[in-house]
């Protein structure tokens, strides 16, 4: 069978025979990364862990957490895995409600947002394709947030997350 080529194994990176002792182990009862009165967020796997090839974190959202309003990517993909709760996901077009085992694959490019609406706290997994260095935006986009204004838009913008809420119709 033949596979489109954008299909195919990328070429080898790795020019070793024998393998390395490179693995990195993170335990389930670690200390969130990063807390805050509407959840917390723990780093799995950062872009400088995986040499920039992806960004894996954990999320946990409190009940009734605002998440994030609708945005979208122009460098990488952004990918949600459900591991409890639910969750409100935007695709784009609607609103779904994902639940423990529901997964969002959402391209470069493509409008997202995510909330919990319920009365539980929620988790989820968080992938980020091409890794990014997301940690300063888990870091300060509620102080940044609070701030508002140009400030945030800028800070947005600097981390690939292009709000709509920041330009007007037409403003690319």
């Amino acid at each position: 069978m033949s596979y489109p080529e954008y299909l195919a194994y990328p070429e080898a990176r790795y020019h070793g025979s024998k393998g390395e002792v490179n693995a990195a182990f993170r335990p389930a009862d670690s200390p969130p990364d990063v807390s805050s009165p509407g959840g917390a967020t723990h780093y799995l796997a950062t872009s400088e862990l995986t040499g920039g090839e992806f960004g894996l974190y954990k999320g946990e959202l409190g009940a009734r957490s605002a998440g994030a309003k609708t945005h979208f990517h122009k460098a990488m993909s952004e990918s949600f895995y459900i591991l409890s709760g639910e969750l409100e996901l935007y695709n784009g077009e609607k609103w779904v409600t994902g639940r423990a085992g529901d997964f969002l694959y959402v391209p470069v490019g493509g409008l997202h947002a995510f909330k919990n609406v319920t009365d539980e706290p929620m988790s989820m997994l968080m992938l980020f394709s091409p890794g990014a260095p997301r940690e300063e935006y888990f870091e300060q986009v509620a102080e940044m947030t609070r701030r508002g204004g140009d400030e945030l838009k800028q800070f947005r913008i600097r981390h690939d997350s292009y709000f709509l809420e920041d330009f007007e119709l037409g403003e690319e």
